[in-house]
């Protein structure tokens, strides 16, 4: 096993006291509750419940997608069609960056923009979506993932408009903003409504799914500004074709159902029982029994946070905030590696090293087409190489793709310098794809106990937005104060080193933990974390020196 992957040994028994001791007790009668609860599962019992529930549910009125024969195949139909348009709100997502990119080639001079108002017209998108991170979670509870949902989509239609409409610097601002919150929100929705509504199997790749949307939006979008690079008003066009998708979204969402688990939550038992039976059916006793097991988890979790707010358990319990902690560092380190600021301003910043407007649209879906396949591998490698061993192996390629994006700006010939900085998009975008790509999402939505882990997905999007925000809107003023090169050796390769030195100290190894594993990874305190991993390197560097790269780099079948 590679000894930077490797597990925490079971012979190391991590300290648990005070707050910390409580919250593992709550969590072990959590999980001892769980296991005799299906351990004890009364057939006879499940049974007469559904039959209850199936009466109730007959007297609800509405239409039902079962009596389309297309959706007769029960869980396996309705779950490609919920990860089809769901995995929508991440390619809008991926369409705004690229779009914005090519319009922001053209829009400055029909709008007399100068260089601080293009700065805020692209930084305030993710402003909007910190904000849209911040109520996305409220919403989420109080109305449900399908309605919030579907305001992220009236969001994005508004600002859509008026960002494709805009006639001055306020009208395209707030179009930015507005879409911004659209974003934010459907963030935090989107990947809820699918694990609520998914079977187990499916859900563990769509977190992967939707960071490869992203990257397939951003390509995309390069295409359609080539499209419409030659048309009059085309930067308008490239704004505007965001509606689609955001429509499609709409439309599709209007007839798909709510999640299971949160009519169950907000005590619909019968409405519950309708829509498993269109998006899960009871045809399997494996359908029946875990339906039955939901109920019971969601009655326990409203009993349990019935005189307490849950989400102060992020501060208060020491495994939480661990985990917390982790999480957002993780996030803004994925940030400050300099991927939004290459992805808003790739078109710009082709144009500055000597490519004309026109050709710069076009070389743009160079780097967007390399992220999109190299975003492939992190699928595959993820669970089979590890988490921890995979950042470690690839950020170091990061950190030489920003060093040749930066010096391509020193080249004293057009066509070097034209040359060296392709050569570093594509070098940059190759390691970030696998080696940073889907992390942020990814331990996100693994690191934190599942009675929290809605409120740990909405701090990491809350923080991702801040840090997109930070770097993009600040991106031409640093750009002027450090220069090119500045920024991108100094600035982003900084943050990139800071990275990987952070990883191999603090990153623990998750894939493949049992929930008890994971408690025990993140109830360890910080210097014992550090101490443990370092072991762990000291015998990576002694497996290197002796060639033993099998063990450093195995990949799990």
């Amino acid at each position: 096993m590679s000894p930077i992957a490797v597990p925490i040994e079971r012979d190391i028994e991590p300290r648990y006291e005070g707050e910390t001791a409580e919250a593992l007790s709550e969590d072990k009668a959590r999980g001892d509750y769980m296991s005799n609860l299906e351990a004890t599962l009364d057939e006879e019992e499940i049974d007469k419940e559904l039959q209850r529930l199936r009466g109730e549910s007959e007297k609800l009125s509405g239409f039902s997608f079962r009596t389309h024969t297309f959706f007769k195949g029960g869980g396996r139909h309705m779950t490609l069609i919920l990860g089809i348009f769901a995995s929508i709100g991440g390619f809008i997502f991926g369409m705004d960056q690229g779009v914005i990119s090519g319009a922001l080639l053209f829009a400055p001079k029909d709008l007399s923009l100068d260089t601080g108002q293009v700065s805020m017209v692209t930084g305030f998108m993710p402003l909007g979506g910190v904000l849209g991170a911040t109520i996305g979670y409220p919403l989420n509870e109080w109305l449900g993932r399908k309605i919030s949902i579907i305001i992220a989509c009236l969001f994005y239609t508004v600002g859509g408009i008026l960002q494709a409409d805009a006639q001055n610097f306020a009208m395209i601002l707030s179009g930015r903003i507005i879409l911004g919150v659209g974003l934010g929100l459907e963030c935090t929705a989107c990947p809820v409504y699918i694990s609520e509504s998914c079977t187990k199997r499916w859900r563990g790749g769509l977190v992967s799914l939707y960071q490869f949307m992203i990257c397939f939006g951003l390509f995309c979008a390069y295409i359609v500004a080539a499209i419409f690079v030659h048309a009059s008003g085309n930067w308008r066009y490239m704004l505007g074709s965001t509606l689609v998708f955001s429509s499609i979204l709409l439309i599709a969402m209007l007839t798909l159902p709510e999640t299971p688990r949160w009519l169950m939550r907000k005590g619909r038992e019968a409405q519950s029982y309708k829509v498993w039976s269109i998006v899960r059916g009871f045809d399997t006793e494996e359908e029946r029994r875990e339906f039955f097991v939901m109920r019971k988890t969601v009655e326990r979790e409203l009993e349990e946070s019935r005189n307490r707010y849950v989400i102060m358990d992020l501060v208060r319990v020491h495994r939480c905030r661990h985990a917390a902690i982790f999480g957002t560092i993780i996030a803004i380190l994925c940030q400050f590696s300099g991927i939004n600021s290459i992805n808003y301003y790739m078109a710009t910043l082709m144009h500055e090293v000597g490519f004309s407007r026109v050709h710069a649209v076009y070389s743009s879906m160079i780097g967007s087409g390399t992220l999109l396949l190299f975003t492939i591998p992190a699928i595959y490698l993820m669970d089979r190489m590890g988490r921890r061993v995979l950042w470690l192996s690839l950020l170091p390629g990061v950190l030489v793709g920003c060093f040749i994006i930066g010096f391509s700006f020193r080249a004293s010939n057009l066509h070097v310098e034209e040359g060296i900085y392709i050569w570093g998009i594509i070098t940059y975008y190759m390691f970030w794809g696998s080696g940073m790509g889907p992390y942020a999402w990814v331990l996100g939505s693994e690191i934190y106990p599942t009675y929290i882990r809605s409120e740990g997905m909405a701090l990491v999007t809350w923080w991702t937005y801040v840090g997109n925000f930070i770097t993009t809107y600040c991106f031409s003023r640093m750009k002027r104060a450090m220069t090119a090169p500045g920024i991108f050796i100094g600035f982003y390769g900084g943050f990139v080193t800071i990275a990987w030195f952070y990883a191999m100290f603090m990153m623990p190894e998750t894939k493949d933990k049992t929930l008890e594993e994971i408690d025990a990874l993140f109830s360890m305190s910080m210097p014992d974390l550090a101490k443990h991993n370092w072991e762990n390197v000291k015998k990576t560097v002694d497996d290197l020196l002796h060639f033993r790269l099998k063990e450093v780099w195995k990949v799990y079948k």
